[in-house]
């Protein structure tokens, strides 16, 4: 199943870095066809392309981190006993019950627009800043820790931040890197939000930027200079270019990430 799964992915890898004569004629399967760079550097002359791509790595630093710091700091106190946290049990059906029930496409849009966001990085990064699954499976993380290990550091005076600090986060590592890979791949992949909240093309993250250009095949946003360029490579082509470039940070951090995931996943959804 993981081979079928790689297929495609495959494919497209072996038309990038084949001739557009044999992409347009079909030949091209599990292998490269005259093989030839032509494509990678039309796509990586391309400053439309190279633009976008510089957005999205500053959406996923930028995003991760803030998003990761939140959720960090709203897990540790739903972590508690409600004789521990008095009012937790409310703010945390509060907080769930924003993943059952959503206020709708327009009014968060509005909401954006009344902040002066719009046309902005931080529309890409702060409404989605915090979420309530990798909450979720965060604070259940902690609840399955050991109490004894914050009974002993209250007792030697450590306070919360401290104990946040010096316990929780070490010893959270699976989860903690679960939380990252979602975020990273959620920022990563993001395409919609870049659509409705970018009011300029030359604003568009990476995967917008890709709806509009490979799905869409809107050619306005390309040099009408460089058309003359095309003949080098197909439609076929350089959809595969793109789409493996805007791949391949992801393929290259998940290996690293993997076996954090697995076990940060089961650990995180079953305790508590």
């Amino acid at each position: 199943m993981a081979v079928i799964c790689l297929l495609p992915l495959i494919n497209v890898f072996a038309v990038s870095f084949s001739s557009s004569t044999a992409a347009s004629a079909g030949l091209v399967k599990l292998w490269p066809v005259e093989f030839t760079l032509k494509s990678y550097e039309y796509v990586l002359q391309k400053p439309e392309f190279l633009r976008a791509f510089g957005i999205s790595l500053q959406r996923v630093v930028l995003g991760t981190t803030i998003s990761m710091i939140l959720v960090t700091f709203l897990a540790y106190p739903l972590s508690k006993e409600s004789k521990a946290f008095k009012g937790r049990t409310f703010y945390a059906w509060f907080f769930v019950l924003t993943m059952l029930v959503s206020g709708g496409l327009i009014p968060w849009y509005l909401i954006i627009k009344s902040v002066h966001l719009l046309d902005s990085l931080w529309a890409l990064i702060l409404p989605g800043g915090v979420v309530i699954f990798n909450v979720v499976l965060l604070l259940n993380f902690y609840r399955g820790l050991p109490k004894e290990l914050e009974e002993a550091a209250t007792v030697d005076g450590a306070n919360h931040w401290t104990i946040l600090a010096k316990i929780y986060i070490p010893l959270s590592g699976p989860a903690l890197a679960t939380i990252l890979l979602f975020t990273m791949v959620g920022h990563w992949n993001s395409w919609f939000d870049g659509l409705i909240l970018m009011n300029r093309p030359e604003h568009y993250p990476l995967q917008s930027y890709l709806q509009t250009v490979v799905v869409n095949r809107e050619f306005s946003l390309l040099d009408p200079n460089d058309i003359s360029s095309l003949s080098e490579v197909s439609d076929r082509t350089l959809k595969g270019a793109q789409i493996f470039l805007a791949a391949l940070p992801i393929l290259v951090v998940y290996p690293f990430l993997q076996r954090f995931f697995i076990k940060g996943v089961v650990m995180g959804s079953v305790k508590g």
